[in-house]
């Protein structure tokens, strides 16, 4: 008990450093979407990193989900690239999103080119987000993403199915989207513990 309360005395007398954790850099990548920030412990997308969307199937909302981001990436002249889109984008619904189409590329590749393809863009340095939907990747292959964002210093966004839910991933973000009901849940963030109460996300709206 001595030791304890010797331990205490150090303490009390502020002779040990207390460490306590660094809060988490505010990102400068708001999502748009207020009520995802707020349950991001950055306020917004990881900067220069991968975010995984976890969808349950396609059409659930999953493009409406970055539309602010990359209204606003567009605006300020930033390249977007998608690489291997599993639909040709509507450029109506796009600019109606408030998206110059102007600032958007499309890559038209196979499943393998197309991951080498996100990463030689993510890597360049020269967009100001990269999109992305492999059907098929392994850890390794997302890590090389990871990597090249971090490198460029670009927002990487990739598109998989939330069956991938169950396997471990290297991305800073993974954010499922739900169809029925309509909402996010974030599975696993960088800098914080993951939100787990369930957002409301009502895409078009």
């Amino acid at each position: 008990m001595g030791a304890v309360v010797a331990l205490d005395s150090l303490f009390n007398a502020g002779r040990v450093w207390k460490g306590r954790p660094a809060a988490p850099s505010v990102s400068p990548q708001p999502t748009g979407h207020a009520a995802l920030d707020a349950a991001l412990p950055s306020g917004g997308w990881p900067e220069a990193a991968l975010s995984e969307i976890l969808i349950a199937a396609e059409g659930v909302g999953e493009l409406q989900l970055l539309w602010p981001t990359l209204a606003r990436l567009a605006a300020a002249g930033e390249r977007i690239v998608l690489v291997a889109p599993p639909y040709v984008p509507y450029p109506q619904a796009w600019q109606n999103a408030g998206v110059d189409v102007r600032q958007l590329s499309l890559i038209r590749a196979a499943d393998r080119d197309a991951l080498w393809a996100a990463e030689q863009c993510l890597r360049s340095g020269s967009c100001g987000a990269v999109l992305c939907w492999p059907q098929q990747a392994d850890d390794r292959a997302l890590r090389r993403l990871q990597v090249a964002a971090e490198t460029g210093q670009t927002l990487a966004f990739a598109y998989r199915s939330q069956a991938e839910a169950v396997n471990p991933s290297p991305a800073a973000l993974r954010i499922a989207v739900d169809a029925r009901p309509a909402q996010l849940r974030v599975l696993k963030c960088r800098g914080g513990l993951a939100h787990s109460a369930p957002i409301a996300f009502s895409p078009g709206h």
